[in-house]
């Protein structure tokens, strides 16, 4: 194990030093550069705790993912006391082993979006809650700090993101579903510790009634009212699929064979893990035939199963080495060089746009130096978010035909202003950016590539007196 888990440390290290911000992290660093509070795309967490961290240490990789290494450090801590609880051996090393030899999870805790937060409070409620109702059973009481410590996680779950709905779900259906907890319905504790829970809306709801309830809107409009109806054969396959593969098989099986066995353990553990796995796999499969579900919204299903593998798994080294060849590859593929690229000139975008960006602020410098204070401009959330993360600019501004946050910052911007506008062949400027100017220059073409092979290209231009 020693080997494996060493690597993995090493990926992890060369990851969050040296891999340029996916366009989603610098997209939620700007969050934090612009207080709020919430957000159109997610709540104000992860938003919240960038901005924190950045006016302490400034604007850096190893800034930017510090949060990870805190949110870490509480989750496997969670894990350790879960497998204490559980096994009353350390089985920690094998659970800690599957969880880091998963693609999703050494992925998502490593990515500074809002995920690492919501596993992390999601995981710490449900052991607070757990031992909680253990001792409901047990005694008819319970310990009531920990119910309200799991409701104060549970609210920061939902300040990190949405989806926590499911592990709220799942609670609910464990206590409905277990006619020894019913008479928690007539003990206001819960009631109380539901309202603790509900405390995370606040602030959301507070940004909601300002801007016209369009974060509620888009995520309604994004889930559950398709722009075209009918079966989505291609969505239902790409979430089982790539659910499947981040989730590796071995892990599966032994989901499966978790179902099959009688746990040789006294504590409502299993029920709960069953009910926060079951609501949110089937919604989200149903969900991504109807319209869409990316397989990472369900990252929160899995979480409890883990601990409960030792009991029926076998399969420790060979899940290690599967997941550590991806993770070798993601790693390399972030960092040093796109893979895709090797397949045609279209292929993940969004890979491509981690490269380059030195190059790109370079010639944005340059240029703006020839006009009077510039605006910076970019055709899209993405490029914008690079740049001004690149640039240490909280000012960069995107124009294009989708809702995103820049439309919340940039509500009214002034007419006449030149600018240095930033595009590229995935969102050109033609699309919308060039007829809100009177005239613009010829683009400057940057031709990124590594190792000889073309990435991608960027293009610069300036744009002379803004039509707002």
């Amino acid at each position: 194990m020693i080997f494996f888990f060493c690597a993995f440390l090493l990926l992890r290290i060369i990851f969050w030093w040296f891999a340029f911000p996916n366009s989603d992290e610098a997209y939620y660093w700007l969050w934090g550069q612009h207080f709020d509070w919430s957000y159109y795309d997610h709540p104000p967490l992860e938003a919240w705790i960038q901005g924190l961290c950045t006016s302490l240490f400034g604007r850096s990789a190893f800034v930017l993912r510090l949060p990870n290494l805190f949110s870490n450090v509480a989750f496997f801590y969670t894990y350790y006391r879960i497998v204490i609880y559980l096994h009353k051996n350390l089985e920690f090393w094998k659970v800690m082993l599957l969880v880091v030899s998963s693609p999703l999870y050494f992925i998502f805790l490593g990515f500074a979006w809002h995920d690492h937060l919501l596993i992390t409070a999601s995981l710490i409620s449900a052991y607070l809650l757990i031992r909680f109702l253990d001792t409901y059973l047990t005694d008819g009481r319970g310990e009531t700090w920990r119910l309200y410590a799991s409701a104060i996680a549970l609210s920061f779950a939902f300040l990190s993101k949405y989806n926590a709905i499911f592990v709220a779900i799942g609670f609910f259906a464990t206590v409905i579903t277990e006619a020894r907890l019913r008479p928690l319905f007539r003990d206001r504790r819960l009631y109380i510790a539901i309202a603790i829970a509900l405390t995370a809306l606040i602030p959301i709801i507070i940004w909601n009634v300002s801007n016209d309830f369009l974060s509620f809107r888009y995520y309604v409009d994004r889930s559950v009212r398709p722009v075209d109806p009918g079966i989505k054969i291609g969505p239902f396959l790409g979430f089982t699929l790539v659910s499947l593969f981040v989730v590796p098989p071995f892990s599966w099986i032994g989901f499966y064979q978790l179902l099959k066995t009688r746990l040789p353990i006294q504590s409502i553990y299993p029920t709960v893990a069953f009910w926060v796995f079951v609501p949110s796999t089937i919604g989200l499969t149903i969900i991504s035939l109807v319209s869409a579900a990316l397989y990472y919204w369900n990252i929160t299903a899995y979480l409890l199963l883990f601990p409960l593998l030792p009991f029926v798994f076998r399969n420790f080294k060979a899940q290690a080495i599967y997941g550590l060849i991806i993770s070798a590859v993601l790693v390399f593929h972030y960092t040093v060089f796109p893979l895709t690229a090797l397949i045609d000139q279209q292929s993940d975008p969004d890979s491509r746009m981690l490269f380059g960006w030195k190059e790109v602020a370079a010639i944005v410098e340059s240029e703006a130096r020839t006009l009077n204070a510039p605006l910076l401009v970019t055709s899209d959330y993405r490029s914008a978010s690079a740049l001004a993360y690149q640039m240490n600019n909280r000012n960069v501004i995107a124009i294009s035909d989708r809702i995103d946050q820049f439309d919340f910052w940039h509500r009214n911007l002034p007419d006449g202003k030149d600018a240095v506008i930033v595009s590229d062949d995935w969102y050109p400027a033609e699309l919308v950016v060039l007829s809100k100017f009177d005239r613009t220059s010829e683009p400057i073409t940057i031709s990124v590539k590594r190792f000889g092979v073309w990435i991608k290209n960027y293009y610069v231009r300036k744009g002379y007196g803004l039509k707002s």
